[in-house]
């Protein structure tokens, strides 16, 4: 975070977010209500308004909008500093419009909030507490300090004190309320926001990555015979080229790069096989995969494969292999891992109309405070203090956010919850002790279509 100046201001995520097209169309909408009220009030109520700078003052907005309106472009995005100026011009515009008019006597004192639920919507907090704290002090000083509103027979406008301290008191509390509540909404659906905008990428670079290993099988795929034809008449021109020594190693040079070739096709094609040309596989291969990044983080990961009926004929099914299920079934080990003290448990049951995953750890469990707001981004988890291969890290929940997004897109259903307690007087502890994430698919929706062969490849052409 870059600060500016006094520090008040800060360049980072989430500025500029305020077009100043939006604010001149809003002060547009509110000089019209001004003038209409203040028109109104004068003509058709009889209230004697100071209307000359009455409309001096709704003028003003109206200068600054059009200077707004017609210097700038209107795709021009405020700094938080510059909507900060902007919406304190508003708040002081409409103070003032106030102290002509009654203060508190006035109804639309109301409006004088609008400000700050902008702020709280769309700027830091530290600017939208600023901005309401000069709103009470604005709306205090209009309490005090006020043009009486007078009838055309002289007459004064008034409420009792105590209508008029409880109207007060009602502003303020708003200000207050309506703030924090936007700014909690605001907050909350950034957060989701950028957790969705994460989700994608992650998807997207799993899917890229998958078309990539794809297309390197299909090139080793069609390359092989070439390079196998390349390899058989080089053989047999060093044979025929004996006594040609220096035409010979051009010809075992041939031979040589040929084998290089198909050595690295091969590296290449491996993952390419596995995610593109193979759709369907093992359900214990898909959960192999998934967990493979982390089996060599010193933390012991164990396999369980069981039928939920039928143990003696039941075999595991074969299951899609979408990028979605690998990319969230890996980070759910991931995570299982990074807070296991030595073991992750992953078992998978199926019956005749589902299928169960269920992710095991032996650590120390979810926090009960965030055990119901697992799933939600950015919810932060400590990382255990010993034994972690990360000791810096620290989860920000994002990972199981991808997780949850992604496997819920593929059919299921997703839980969580903490193992059994270590019993009352005993040392030892149970060995599923730590987190539990149980997966759930209906299984028409994860079952792959049985197919006899992968089909042909589709040939590149450039």
């Amino acid at each position: 975070m870059i600060t500016t100046g006094g520090g008040l201001f800060s360049e980072g995520v989430g500025q500029n977010r305020l077009r100043l097209h939006t604010l001149v169309v809003l002060r547009w909408m509110a000089i019209a209500g001004q003038l209409a009220a203040i028109t109104v009030a004068y003509f058709h109520l009889d209230l004697r308004l100071p209307l000359g700078l009455c409309y001096l003052v709704v003028g003003a907005s109206v200068i600054a909008n059009l200077v707004s309106w017609f210097i700038f472009p209107k795709n021009r995005r405020l700094s938080d500093a510059e909507a900060m100026l902007v919406l304190l011009f508003d708040l002081a515009q409409l103070a003032f419009l106030l102290y002509l008019t009654g203060g508190l006597t006035n109804p639309f004192a109301l409006l004088i909030i609008a400000p700050v639920i902008i702020s709280a919507s769309a700027l830091q907090s530290r600017i939208t507490v600023l901005l309401a704290l000069i709103a009470i002090l604005f709306i205090s000083l209009a309490a005090l300090f006020n043009i009486p509103l007078l009838f055309a027979d002289g007459s004064v406008l008034s409420i009792p004190p105590l209508l008029e301290f409880g109207f007060w008191q009602s502003i303020v509390i708003g200000i207050l309320f309506l703030g924090l509540y936007s700014h909690r909404v605001a907050t909350e659906i950034q957060s989701m926001s950028d957790a969705l905008l994460a989700t994608q990428m992650a998807l997207s670079r799993e899917q890229k990555l998958t078309a990539l290993g794809g297309v390197v099988a299909a090139a080793a795929h069609e390359l092989g015979t070439p390079l196998a034809t390349i390899k058989l008449v080089s053989a047999e021109m060093i044979e025929e080229l004996a006594d040609n020594p220096t035409l010979r190693d051009d010809a075992q040079l041939i031979k040589d790069q040929a084998d290089r070739c198909r050595d690295i096709l091969r590296s290449m094609g491996r993952a390419g096989k596995n995610d593109l040309h193979l759709l369907r596989a093992p359900l214990a291969e898909v959960l192999r995969e998934a967990a493979e990044p982390h089996m060599g983080r010193g933390k012991s990961v164990i396999f369980t494969l069981n039928p939920m009926i039928d143990p003696a004929t039941s075999i595991p099914p074969h299951v899609q292999r979408k990028p979605e299920v690998i990319h969230g079934l890996r980070n759910l080990i991931q995570n299982a891992v990074d807070f296991s003290k030595t073991t992750v448990w992953v078992d998978a049951e199926w019956g005749p109309k589902s299928l169960l995953v269920r992710v095991v750890d032996d650590g120390d469990g979810y926090a009960p405070h965030i055990l119901g707001r697992i799933g939600d981004p950015f919810l932060t988890r400590p990382a255990p203090r010993q034994g972690d291969v990360r000791p810096e890290y620290e989860g920000m929940g994002l990972g199981l956010f991808i997780a949850k997004t992604l496997l819920e897109r593929s059919g299921a259903d997703l839980s969580f919850a903490n193992g059994a307690p270590r019993p009352l007087g005993l040392s030892g502890r149970p060995a599923r002790s730590g987190a539990i994430v149980e997966v759930i698919w209906p299984l028409a929706e994860i079952l792959a279509t049985p197919s006899g062969n992968l089909g042909e490849n589709t040939p590149i052409e450039g």
